[in-house]
């Protein structure tokens, strides 16, 4: 397993056969979902020995309408991460979207994640950096994953060594994404864990009703089809009611079907080792 992927706070079952999994709730929508997922979550890949970080935005800070729902609070959607952390000794992930965010969401998560959105942004990258927790940067839907390599470098001439990528699919039309798995292997030739986001690679941007649509049926094809690529981790949102969901409901995948899909992804995975 990458020497990146080791350094994460408290990840566990790190094995070559294994794909780690970055998955949870698109956002912190209140106090009690969190810790459900988590901890079905947990129980999923502890029993298929995957190592998993729990994943939650503490805010969202790119929605498409005003009226949209953005978060709790800060100080409480992060404590709530921090919490499920220690509760279920796992590493969280959450994203940041401005250079002031970095200090402070450091202070309660194992990871800071890059929306693809921002993966050009040099003082989001640098403060991202300059906390010293591991930097995931979401590759942006405008660009090559050869181009990455700048992102990269902004991280490490930074002094942090720590950097993944995340695919997450192309803009080739008004509202829709299509990946291009040549990028997992080209970012992959950086020196860095590569992560495919399935769910994300399905949404259908800026819908004419101010949300994001979605492709949720599709989901265990792009994700086989990312693990048959070599993708080095999985990034997948998932909820238990996805329909309720106050975020990116319509691409999540519904958490009642993530145990088979793992089951079936782990197999994949290990006929190519």
């Amino acid at each position: 397993m990458h020497k990146v992927v080791q350094s994460i706070h408290n990840i566990k079952h790190l094995n070559e056969k294994r794909f780690f999994l970055i998955a949870g709730p698109c956002v912190i929508e209140n106090e009690e979902i969190p810790y459900h997922i988590a901890e079905k979550v947990k129980k999923i890949t502890d029993d298929l020995r995957i190592p998993f970080i729990f994943k939650a935005s503490y805010r969202k800070a790119n929605r498409s309408r005003l009226d949209s729902f953005t978060g709790i609070g800060n100080n409480k959607a992060l404590g709530i991460l921090k919490k499920i952390g220690k509760t279920y000794n796992i590493p969280t992930l959450t994203d940041i979207h401005t250079e002031n965010e970095a200090a402070l969401a450091a202070g309660y998560v194992d990871i800071l994640q890059i929306p693809a959105f921002l993966c050009r942004q040099t003082d989001i990258l640098v403060a991202a950096a300059k906390a010293g927790k591991p930097v995931n940067i979401k590759k942006g839907q405008f660009i090559s994953g050869e181009a990455m390599k700048f992102a990269v470098d902004k991280v490490r001439l930074s002094g942090n060594e720590k950097v993944m990528l995340t695919e997450r699919g192309s803009m080739f039309g008004y509202q829709d994404l299509v990946v291009d798995y040549r990028n997992i292997p080209a970012m992959q030739q950086f020196d860095v864990p590569v992560v495919m986001d399935i769910t994300h690679s399905l949404q259908q941007p800026n819908l004419s009703r101010g949300i994001s649509g979605g492709r949720p049926e599709m989901i265990e094809t792009i994700a086989r089809a990312g693990i048959a690529a070599g993708a080095d981790g999985l990034f997948i949102e998932t909820h238990p009611e996805p329909g309720k969901a106050l975020s990116d409901g319509d691409n999540m995948l519904n958490l009642s079907l993530l145990e088979r899909l793992l089951e079936r992804l782990v197999k994949i995975r290990e006929a190519l080792i």
